[in-house]
């Protein structure tokens, strides 16, 4: 079948999560450090993590969504370290502009440029990044999020979300990320085609099904569905 459109995944695909977390995190403690000196000297990045672990642990209801873990670990912080609770808010505007600060995988610009061209694209995530902060919003026709949405990938309920807003079958969507169980499975699951990035050139898991396609990057994979997505 024609493939029609793409959702895609965003953290780890277009991206390097994991520094742009750590980063966002150390500019949020060297804030603290200024603003809220008891927090940031019983909280150190170690210490906030572990924090949040154990409050969504508590809040399983908050699982799928960062912000509100976020903001819940800074007002505890805060309020058990003697300091001003208020400070939770703009704590986390500094994390979240932090967060939105990414550095893109060489030639993912290039390639959502090809094929936004070609199909409309939406953004399927787990994640909080801001498109428009980023400063790609233009190559996305939409973007759906856990933390809106009510549950994260792997669950078929936001792939088939997406196609619905889409006005497509599943099978004629295409679902592309890095992570074969969220985004693979996910979408498998839901009737979706799916593509791995495979940044790592791993073996595949021993799932029970297998990608439509597998691609080291976002270029990569752009070249290879020139005759597949619909003209």
């Amino acid at each position: 079948m024609t493939i029609r459109a793409i959702t895609l995944d965003l953290d780890d695909t277009l991206w390097p999560i994991w520094p742009t977390i750590a980063r966002a995190e150390r500019a949020l403690h060297d804030w603290l450090v200024e603003r809220a000196p008891r927090t940031a000297e019983r909280f150190p990045v170690a210490a906030m993590r572990a924090l949040r672990e154990t409050l969504v642990v508590e809040r399983p209801a908050i699982s799928h969504d960062f912000i509100a873990q976020r903001r819940l670990t800074l007002e505890s912080a805060l309020q058990s370290s003697g300091d001003d609770v208020a400070l939770a808010e703009p704590a986390l505007e500094l994390f979240t502009e932090q967060r939105n600060t990414v550095d893109l995988y060489p030639g993912v610009l290039a390639a959502l440029e090809r094929l936004a061209a070609r199909v409309p694209i939406a953004a399927l995530t787990n994640g909080t990044a801001d498109l428009a902060r980023i400063g790609i919003r233009q190559h996305f026709v939409f973007q759906i999020g856990a933390r809106d949405h009510g549950v994260a990938k792997p669950d078929v309920s936001i792939f088939l979300s997406a196609c619905e807003r889409l006005g497509l079958a599943p099978g004629q969507v295409l679902h592309v990320g890095d992570d074969p169980e969220l985004d693979v499975l996910g979408a498998h699951r839901a009737g979706l085609r799916s593509a791995w990035i495979n940044r790592e050139a791993l073996a595949w898991p021993s799932h029970p099904v297998d990608p439509d396609f597998i691609a080291r990057d976002l270029d990569e994979l752009a070249l290879r569905l020139e005759h597949e997505l619909a003209p």
